[in-house]
C-alpha cells in the first residue's frame, strides 16, 4: 500500500513509463493532478526529488498553457553520466558558491560513484583554491566560473 501522495504520483508515472515501449511520457500537470487528486505543486515536488537525473531520468517541463512534462528514463549509462555531467555545467555561473559546488561534487559525483573519495577531494581543493583567487581580488567571478566548468568539463570528455 501506497504510504502518501507523492507515493502514488510516483507509482502512477512510473507505471506509465513501464506501459510505453519507447520508456518515455509525456503528461499535462493540471490533467494528472486532477487524476490524481492533488495539487500541482505536489506533481512538481515528485518530479524534482524522484524523477532526477542521478536516478536515471530526464525531466522537461514547461508551464502555462500548453505545458507538458516529458519524463524519459535513460538506459545507457554513458548517457545518463553525460547528462548529469551537462546539468552540473549548466548549475555553475558567477553567483555559485563554494558550499554548492561541494555540494555537486559530494552528492552528483561521488554519491554517483562517477568519482573517488581521492578525486574528489582534489576538485575540491582546487575549486576552494579558484574561490580564495577570487576572494582575494586575483580573479574574476566570471573566469573562477568558467575555470570550474571546465574541471566538470574535462571529467566528462574523459568519463
Amino acid at each position: 500500500m501506497l504510504n502518501n501522495k507523492a507515493d502514488t504520483i510516483e507509482e502512477y508515472i512510473l507505471k506509465r513509463l513501464r506501459q510505453n515501449a519507447d520508456r518515455q511520457i509525456e503528461l499535462k500537470r493540471t490533467a494528472l493532478a486532477d487524476e490524481i487528486s492533488c495539487a500541482p505543486s505536489q506533481i512538481s515536488y515528485v518530479l524534482s526529488t524522484r524523477f532526477t537525473t542521478e536516478r536515471g531520468f530526464a525531466v522537461e517541463s514547461r508551464r502555462g498553457l500548453g505545458g507538458y512534462i516529458r519524463i524519459a528514463l535513460i538506459t545507457e549509462e554513458p548517457n545518463r553520466k553525460q547528462m548529469l555531467y551537462r546539468d552540473m555545467l549548466e548549475q555553475i555561473d558567477a553567483a555559485t558558491t563554494f558550499p554548492q559546488v561541494k555540494a555537486l561534487i559530494d552528492f552528483l559525483l561521488l554519491q554517483s560513484k562517477l568519482i573517488t573519495r581521492r578525486e574528489a577531494e582534489l576538485i575540491a581543493q582546487m575549486s576552494a583554491n579558484l574561490y580564495q583567487s577570487e576572494a582575494a581580488g586575483k580573479l574574476a567571478a566570471e573566469e573562477r566560473a568558467k575555470l570550474v566548468r571546465s574541471i566538470f568539463a574535462t571529467l566528462a570528455a574523459i568519463t
